[in-house]
């Protein structure tokens, strides 16, 4: 895949961070800067035009990494224009960075237990996870942090502000944030734990629902999500809950898979765009149809916390009319990343390959998707332990 001109910008970005942790001599000045020595640096420089894509590396240079990640950025990075320059990026994990990255993969990491991404350009966050010091502490998705201790958010990557909220567990960080419906900033402090990644509790209620909440698409999620699957057929029930709010999403595979159980083999569950003149990837249900012939009555809970993996199941079970979404837009975050170990065996690189789109072709990163039935939850529901969006799940699926 060959870059074209209006996505250049960024991979100069992306490759001008790189550079400056291989020691060439970069510095970034301006934002929107590329050199602050264009002498010195001409020769490397030079490699970035347009039409340079066979360029000979500099003698006396170890520039090993930097062609690996050129031509893994040349190969797979997307080109179709993506409504967020975070999720447009490519980015270099130094080592330490890489481990951080690793660790929060495994689900095993010293911080407060949150998710967050870039929304309107500012660090927001995605969804506090379940049982965790973010959660304790009263934040809630959409929540806009401007401050971190004393640093400033402004112009703070994903990766920058992750490594000064993560830290050992006993530790406090102080967090400033901006709340939709509070008229004024809120300083939150969070002491850090050793955060375990929740995946998923399953109950049959009282009132006869059965209800299923997933927390992350993890790799054990698919395992644990059939024994809930089972669960529920043999409970008896015919009304199912899956709550998906605060749902940060995971591993795609695991979205496939529980799909799966809701629709006949072979239906589409999500689409891969690559960009222009490259074909799209379709990823497809795998047999495990559990409710042919039967009478399934189904609603899926989403709000602002519902990313990623979340909103490829939530558009797959809306689109084919299996379930009904009650709840909050969700956070529109579709793209799909790449994380490439590097030849050093210690760094890594984070890249953008394509974009998902559900099976009608509807973007998730351009709208996120827009439940069915619209129900807010408010930081004075939470404070009173009130959940109008369950309870509306409830009276839709009873009738009442």
């Amino acid at each position: 895949m060959n870059f074209k001109k209006k996505s250049f910008l960024t991979a100069i970005l992306a490759f001008v961070t790189i550079l400056a942790s291989f020691g060439v001599g970069f510095s970034m000045g301006e934002k929107n800067t590329l050199a602050s020595d264009t002498k010195q640096n001409s020769s490397v420089l030079d490699l970035f035009l347009p039409g340079k894509e066979e360029v000979i590396p500099p003698e006396n240079i170890d520039l090993d990494l930097f062609w690996q990640v050129w031509n893994l950025i040349n190969e797979k990075y997307v080109t179709s224009e993506m409504p967020s320059d975070e999720e447009k990026t490519s980015i270099f994990l130094k080592p330490e960075e890489a481990k951080m990255f690793e660790e929060e993969v495994r689900g095993n990491f010293g911080g407060v237990g949150m998710e967050v991404g870039i929304s309107e350009d500012v660090l927001t966050v995605i969804s506090p996870l379940k049982g965790t010091p973010a959660e304790g502490a009263g934040l809630m998705s959409g929540d806009k942090i401007i401050q971190i201790d004393e640093t400033s958010t402004y112009n703070l990557t994903v990766n920058e502000a992750v490594s000064l909220i993560r830290g050992e567990k006993g530790t406090s960080v102080k967090l400033t944030i901006v709340r939709e419906d509070v008229d004024k900033t809120l300083e939150i402090n969070i002491v850090r734990d050793v955060i375990e990644i929740p995946v998923i509790d399953s109950s049959l209620k009282d009132n006869g629902i059965f209800v299923i909440s997933l927390y992350s698409f993890s790799e054990t999620s698919p395992v644990l999500f059939q024994k809930a699957i089972e669960k529920f057929i043999n409970s008896g029930s015919n009304k199912l809950i899956l709550d998906l709010r605060n749902n940060p999403g995971g591993y795609l595979e695991a979205s496939v898979d529980m799909a799966s159980w809701f629709l006949p083999e072979g239906k589409v569950v999500v689409k891969e765009n690559y960009g222009e003149n490259v074909a799209e990837t379709e990823h497809r249900t795998k047999g495990h149809y559990a409710f042919e012939g039967r009478d399934l009555e189904m609603i899926v809970l989403t709000n602002q916390g519902s990313a990623s993996a979340s909103e490829i199941l939530a558009g797959a079970l809306s689109e084919y009319k299996i379930a009904t979404l009650v709840g909050e837009k969700t956070f529109g975050k579709g793209s799909v990343q790449e994380l490439i170990k590097l030849n050093d065996g210690e760094s890594s690189l984070k890249i953008t390959i394509a974009q998902w789109l559900t099976p009608n072709g509807v973007s998730i990163s351009e709208q996120g998707l827009k439940p069915d039935v619209e129900v807010e939850m408010t930081s004075e529901d939470i404070e009173e332990d009130h959940d109008p969006q369950m309870d509306k799940a409830v009276e839709i699926l009873l009738g009442k």
